[in-house]
């Protein structure tokens, strides 16, 4: 779904101490649901801070990408062959491995190069489990929480315009909201708020069970936490703030959240794979979609490594409702990160940082502090990129993951149609989501066949493989 954190990262809420024993599957949905993002949860960020070498054969020297024939670039049509054909067998050998685990019938790649060079798309698996169909080669996904840089996007666009400022407060925007007054737009989209996540709540949890596609208003999503206390002003991941921020775009603009993503995004870019859903997806979208399962069951036993519907996204809405092929997620994240979408104020405001640990106000992440989230983004420095932008959206049924190299201009994009495997019930156990280590895999293996500058060459700061407990945090500060 959108993002989420886990119960370790939690403040409580009254009665949660307390609950009766018919709660727990749900305070375990709960939790699932917070960490993987609309997946329901923001695996989203996992928090974005991927992670690499938890071992699973990818990556390794037993990868396909881990033996170029020779170095030179891509810029030959034998060389780009074997490249493509390298992280093809990479996708194909992750499938392999995680197929039962994750209940995955198909994995995508979007490599998008810079500088005019044309980029490279590639996919294994198929449309569905067990199926024979191939993967649609102009397929769309469920991205989940990379949605939210779209909605922080809209309302910068909106500051830019001298229609708002980001540090309005609820107060003047959403007055339906008192308890919320003080809060600035600005705490909403870096998490700061306060205000608890509804994808924890109960009351969310058991609406979902009863009916996976029901469709939810904006005002009844905030219905589920409006009237729960709000916490301290720190870093904490909340699908609430998206959801309010989608309210305010649509309060100032007099307009609906799909019609000013077209006017302002989608048209603008050229991306004609990107709808939010289900309202402005055009007929066929469906149909370009693998079956999204749920590994996990989001704690709810019925779902398990079931098809979970594919536009009924309404549980998300601003917060993880935007569907997308890769090849439009891309062309996306390349304006995002380059500046082309905002002015220079507005950028800086996007890129505005705060400690996902420690909630304090960060210039750019480090080996020190190595993940960082802005309005709607997320930042990290592990190797073997060093800096880099990344998000990780998760819904009940897909994860899309993406990273943006600024020393290299690469980015690269994943999808997966399912939700990753759980870990334990009690859900301290390692998180089972792999994906990011594939995601340096196909990065390692651009740059063996020089379509990327290996890290060696990179200036500025340096990267540092972390230790597991800062991957660990960072891979749940977000979800």
């Amino acid at each position: 779904m959108i993002g989420m954190t886990r119960r370790s990262n939690q403040q409580d809420t009254k009665g949660s101490e307390g609950e009766p024993a018919d709660n727990e599957g749900l305070n375990s949905t709960a939790t699932r649901w917070r960490r993987r993002g609309t997946r329901p949860a923001h695996h989203l960020v996992k928090v974005a801070a991927p992670i690499l070498a938890v071992g699973l054969g990818i990556g390794t020297a037993a990868s396909a990408s881990a033996a170029p024939p020779g170095g030179g670039g891509t810029g030959h049509g034998n060389e780009r062959a074997r490249l493509t054909k390298v992280l093809t067998t990479d996708l194909k050998q992750y499938l392999a491995a995680r197929r039962k685990t994750d209940h995955i019938s198909a994995v995508s790649l979007r490599v998008d190069l810079p500088r005019g060079n044309p980029g490279i798309d590639t996919v294994a698996g198929t449309a569905t489990y067990g199926g024979d169909v191939p993967v649609p080669p102009n397929a769309v996904w469920q991205i989940g929480s990379n949605t939210k840089a779209f909605t922080s996007v809209m309302l910068l666009q909106l500051e830019a315009e001298g229609k708002l400022s980001v540090h309005d407060t609820l107060g003047k925007w959403l007055p339906q909201y008192p308890a919320w007054r003080h809060i600035t737009i600005k705490r909403l989209l870096d998490m700061t708020s306060g205000i608890l996540d509804y994808t924890e709540q109960p009351d969310f949890l058991r609406d979902v069970a009863s009916a996976p596609a029901r469709t939810f208003s904006e005002a009844q999503l905030a219905g589920y936490v409006a009237h729960l206390p709000v916490g301290k002003a720190s870093y904490r991941y909340s699908n609430t703030d998206y959801i309010l921020a989608q309210m305010i775009i649509e309060r100032v603009t007099h307009d609906t959240y799909a019609h000013q993503l077209a006017r302002r995004i989608t048209i603008p870019l050229g991306l004609p794979s990107t709808c939010f859903a289900p309202y402005s997806c055009p007929p066929g979208t469906a149909s370009r979609m693998p079956t999204p399962y749920n590994a996990s069951g989001s704690g709810l036993p019925f779902l398990v490594n079931q098809p979970v519907p594919k536009l009924a996204l309404t549980f998300g809405q601003g917060a993880g409702g935007i569907v997308a092929s890769l090849r439009d997620l891309t062309t996306w994240d390349r304006a995002l990160y380059t500046g082309k979408l905002l002015p220079p104020r507005q950028q800086h405001e996007l890129e505005s940082l705060v400690n996902v640990f420690t909630s304090k106000p960060v210039r750019a992440t480090s080996s020190t502090d190595p993940v960082a989230y802005g309005l709607g983004v997320i930042q990290a420095t592990y190797s073997p990129i060093g800096l880099f932008w990344t998000y990780e959206g998760g819904t009940a049924g897909m994860r899309v993951w993406h990273v943006y190299d600024p020393r290299t201009g690469v980015v690269i994009a994943l999808a997966l149609n399912s939700s990753a495997a759980s870990p334990d019930p009690a859900d301290n156990g390692p998180d089972q989501d792999t994906v990011d280590q594939l995601g340096f895999t196909v990065y390692r293996a651009l740059e063996r066949y020089g379509a990327i500058k290996p890290p060696g060459k990179r200036g500025g700061r340096g990267s540092l493989t972390p230790r597991a407990s800062s991957l660990s945090r960072a891979r749940t500060a977000g979800r």
